[in-house]
């Protein structure tokens, strides 16, 4: 029985190593094919667009966001700014009426809110933003990004080319990738799983997840599902699956690049991380009734890949894992042991090539110090994501439970 089990839960291991694989090599064909395609340009009567900002205590890093977004390539008459400053008690408030008067012409709002009706989470601010936005197109950013002069006219150059697309999403980077182990690992993770991720399933099924910054998404289409879904802590996730069930697709333009702020220290890294999870979490409890109604194939796909990270390997993972402890400590023994350790090995190794790729598309990033830091990534890093995803998953349980409701962790920023 114990085989059995074990042989089960290396293949559930390989499956997703393998899925990975596949969606990395049809990234790179998206990545080729895209080098070879002309950039897409403005439409001539160009849409109004409201850039919303959330941000919670975010003084240590607004000045600097605001300042690139302010001097964004796209016509300055055509966009705004609107940074809603949500119950925050450090000194945004007084930092952002200082960057107003400095802004004569008018294109920066700021939205302050109270305890009465903010500092709840980032979908009730963007909600907030979105009453008072002009635009019949609605961009997000985070309070922490420094996006490329190019990134919004490339977005909403993608998204005006194809009325099909509900939304159109940028690429991110990471900004501050040499402060620690930690941001070297997350800078590979963002280029691995974001980066060729969301090209790969572009690729293959025309699909695509909103991230939580460097996109933009039509009015109207907002105004239909009814803006943000105040309850869920990935926001980014939920919204895209209904963008989906809505008729629309979700566009890629790797051309519209933004640069954001990396958790530096494990504490903060496995906070963000663990609202990642229970908010991924929410979002597949809520949507998993659509595997059985034909119409919402368009997330079928995302919803068994969520299911299948989140569920089957991660309990595959700690399964194996805790035998591997067991046998080496003598207190059980399996016969697959020798076979799991070549497959083990095998599974390194397919996780090094397949990241490996990726990075070969990012100028200065394929070095032998990227490649020593992949090998690392599966013994430590994916081991740290276990952690997570077990803390994330027991806490959304905890929720659940006890009907409590969640709460907004507010990452810490860094000069």
């Amino acid at each position: 029985m114990l085989n059995w089990t074990l042989f089960l839960a290396i293949i559930a291991i390989w499956g997703i190593l393998i899925v990975n694989l596949i969606l990395t090599i049809a990234g790179y064909v998206y990545y080729l094919k895209w080098q070879r395609e002309p950039v897409v340009t403005l439409p001539q009567r160009v849409p109004f667009v409201s850039i919303l900002v959330p941000a919670h205590n975010e003084a240590v890093v607004l000045e600097k966001t605001v300042m690139a977004l302010l001097a964004m390539d796209y016509p300055q008459d055509r966009y705004e700014v609107i940074i809603i400053n949500d119950n925050s008690s450090d000194q945004s408030a007084a930092l952002l009426a200082a960057l107003q008067t400095r802004t004569t012409n008018g294109r920066l709002s700021v939205i302050n809110t109270t305890p009465q009706n903010g500092g709840i989470g980032k979908s009730n601010a963007l909600n907030i933003g979105l009453k008072q936005a002009k635009g019949t197109l609605i961009s997000v950013y985070d309070a922490d990004n420094t996006p490329e002069a190019a990134a919004l006219r490339s977005l909403v150059a993608a998204l005006c080319h194809d009325a099909k697309l509900g939304a159109v999403i940028g690429k991110f980077r990471t900004r501050n990738k040499a402060a620690s182990w930690l941001t070297k690992f997350i800078n590979i993770e963002t280029l691995a799983f974001q980066w060729m991720a969301q090209a790969g399933r572009q690729q293959l099924f025309h699909l695509c997840t909103i991230p939580g910054t460097n996109y933009v998404i039509r009015r109207d289409l907002l105004e239909q599902i009814g803006g943000w879904d105040v309850k869920a802590l990935a926001e980014d996730t939920e919204i895209s699956f209904r963008v989906y069930q809505n008729g629309y697709r979700i566009g890629f333009e790797p051309h519209a690049v933004t640069w954001e702020q990396e958790p530096q220290t494990f504490e903060v890294w496995f906070h963000q991380r663990t609202r990642w999870v229970k908010g991924n979490i929410y979002v597949i409890a809520k949507n998993v009734r659509l595997l059985l109604k034909p119409s919402a194939y368009r997330i079928w796909f995302d919803l068994i890949y969520f299911m299948a990270t989140y569920f089957f390997l991660m309990t595959a993972l700690v399964f194996s894992d805790v035998i591997f402890v067991l046998s080496v400590a003598g207190i059980v023994h399996v016969t697959l042991q020798g076979f799991s350790n070549v497959v083990w090995g095998l599974a390194i190794l397919l996780f090094i090539l397949s990241t490996f790729i990726t990075i070969t598309t990012e100028k200065g990033e394929m070095t032998l110090q990227n490649l020593g830091l992949i090998c690392l990534m599966y013994l430590a890093y994916s081991q740290m994501w276990l952690l997570v995803a077990i803390y994330g998953m027991v806490g959304y349980s905890r929720e659940q439970i006890f009907h409590q409701q969640a709460t907004w962790y507010k990452t810490k920023r860094y000069r």
